[in-house]
């Protein structure tokens, strides 16, 4: 989505020290259109969850502006912003039942009691969850509790919903499930969210755009799709999905293309998309799955001789790891197709690769 000037969620050259010198966030500039589920995702320490909370009023920036609906906010308390809110560990009031966690921020908000049961009622039917009104956090499942810390920041129909990590403390298969029903809630509803995770999956799975945090900068900021397929420097392509890496030095540029001398061996023909020119260091980037072993003759302008390594099978495809190009664990994923040529560990393969599917980076 390109800026707007009247983009719902605005943060204006925004920085954010703890101690007068470190920047955890340096200079971000962002805009969020009203509706979109937009995900900040890192690492550990790249500055995510402090956007988060800066947005949300828990921090103050320490330089810049954050606007809401085209009102600056720098100043205006928490509990003034009209922003839902959801935590890693749910935050639920343990002594209250379901229903008098819903109940509470509209009660503050004084709400009438036919409205706040009627409020209850919606929001409980949308997380699936009629029926549990009088259990407490202690009788519900972890999916349950999350369900209703997402019910209670949906409750009072907040302009922004905050989610930290929501999904961090499920296990696997339900983390998966509530991907889809936040997503589903998100589409049916058309809320604004800003979401933050370390998941890569997660991210891909749920969001319309995913701003990459590294440092407390912004190092790509795109859809999904865009993200996986055309990385623009070496971090974003090896923090989003698994990459094949190999290093080499740009021997030649041919347009939109360079050339590229492996230090393990071998010349690659690849999409010059972040070098500095001809005799610098740059990373190839490579997905697993758009390479082809024992390709036909004249389909790829890349093609070596390599050795599998290990075979590892994953049910819809075969992780086979190959020795290529001096790189011993470069990875091909191999569709578990029918008619396929079965494979042995010590077999040697040709290993071949479009120049397009392979991007030369930053090192």
């Amino acid at each position: 989505m390109p800026e707007t000037n009247d983009a719902f969620v605005r943060f204006v050259d925004v920085q954010k020290s703890y101690d007068g010198e470190t920047l955890v966030v340096k200079n971000l500039n962002l805009d969020i259109a009203q509706g979109e589920f937009l995900t900040l995702l890192g690492p550990s320490g790249s500055g995510k969850t402090t956007c988060l909370l800066m947005l949300a009023g828990f921090e103050p920036t320490t330089h810049g502006n954050i606007t809401l609906d085209g009102r600056a906010i720098n100043n205006v308390p928490p509990h003034k912003r009209n922003i839902g809110m959801v935590f890693q560990n749910y935050a639920l009031f343990p002594h209250m039942t379901v229903q008098e966690n819903l109940a509470f921020p509209l009660e503050v908000r004084r709400m009438s009691k036919g409205e706040v049961e009627g409020r209850v009622r919606r929001v409980l039917d949308m997380v699936r969850l009629g029926g549990f009104e009088h259990r407490r956090p202690a009788q519900l499942s972890g999916g349950q509790q999350q369900r209703v810390a997402v019910a209670r920041a949906l409750v009072f129909d907040p302009k922004l919903v905050l989610m930290d990590e929501p999904l961090g403390a499920l296990d696997r298969q339900l983390r998966e499930q509530m991907q889809y029903e936040i997503k589903h809630i998100h589409d049916n509803l058309g809320v604004t969210i800003v979401y933050v995770t370390h998941d890569q999956g997660e991210a891909l799975t749920m969001s319309n755009r995913i701003a990459v945090l590294n440092h407390g900068e912004i190092q790509q900021l795109a859809t999904p799709d865009t993200l996986y397929e055309e990385p623009q420097n070496a971090f974003v392509a090896q923090f989003i999905g698994e990459n094949n890496k190999l290093l080499g030095r740009v021997t030649s540029m041919n347009g939109m293309n360079c050339s590229v001398e492996v230090d393990g061996g071998g010349k690659v023909e690849a999409r010059a998309v972040n070098i500095e020119g001809v005799g610098s260091r740059t990373m190839l980037s490579l997905r697993p799955e758009r390479v082809q072993i024992n390709p036909p003759d004249g389909q790829f302008p890349n093609v070596f001789e390599g050795r599998v390594e290990e075979l590892i099978y994953l049910g819809d495809h075969i992780r086979t790891r190959v020795s290529v190009c001096g790189d011993d664990d470069f990875i091909v994923k191999v569709p578990n197709a029918s008619g396929h040529a079965a494979l042995r560990k010590g077999d040697d393969v040709k290993v071949g690769w479009a120049i397009e599917d392979c991007r030369a980076l930053d090192v």
